[in-house]
């Protein structure tokens, strides 16, 4: 879930016109893609920075071998997390330099099979070879524009200490407002460490 969070607040950067940007790119590293959206945010205008709400949906979970009253445990507990939104201050730093991590967290060991972002579409595919946590794939597919962004994640687990785990969520974004000076003071010092 990391992983789709910081995504999340990477797309939410990266809301442009559908003019642009244009990026395509195929096993790539996530530091190459970080590089092209950089070079991208230079090149396009991209959104005002600001406060975004965002709502994460799980749509399923499937975690083989689990016994049926704690996958049903499991959905009631999400489904009450699901009811709450939360907020992000995007400073102008966000917007204009989104960094690796926004992508993969700190995990080197990830790849993208594809990472395409044209046309107020997003279509990406992540795998990461994590050890001890075992490998995981995801594939991202959803829209943006300058004030908003949505899109679906499929996340696929193999292996690691905790088995097998497969989730499907889906996450909404809009701009609500301007981030408060005390905000944007937190946020620049996050992007400094």
């Amino acid at each position: 879930m990391r992983y789709a969070a910081g995504l999340m607040v990477c797309l939410a950067a990266l809301g442009a016109c559908n003019k642009g940007p244009e990026i395509n790119e195929k096993n790539a590293s996530v530091e190459e893609v970080a590089q092209k959206v950089r070079e991208a945010a230079a090149d396009h205008s991209l959104i005002e920075p600001g406060k975004w709400e965002t709502k994460v949906s799980l749509l399923d979970v499937d975690i083989p071998g689990m016994p049926p009253q704690m996958a049903a445990q499991m959905k009631q507990t999400m489904a009450k997390m699901q009811e709450h939104s939360f907020e992000s201050c995007l400073t102008e730093a966000d917007v204009n330099k989104p960094k690796e991590d926004f992508f993969a967290g700190h995990n080197k060991d990830c790849r993208y099979d594809h990472f395409t972002m044209s046309g107020g579409k997003i279509d990406a595919a992540l795998r990461c070879e994590g050890k001890p946590n075992g490998a995981m794939t995801m594939a991202i597919n959803g829209t943006y524009s300058r004030d908003s962004y949505e899109a679906t994640m499929a996340m696929d687990v193999a292996g690691g200490r905790q088995g097998s785990m497969k989730l499907r969520s889906h996450s909404e974004s809009h701009l609500i407002g301007q981030c408060t000076a005390a905000e944007i003071k937190a946020r620049n010092e996050e992007n400094k460490g």
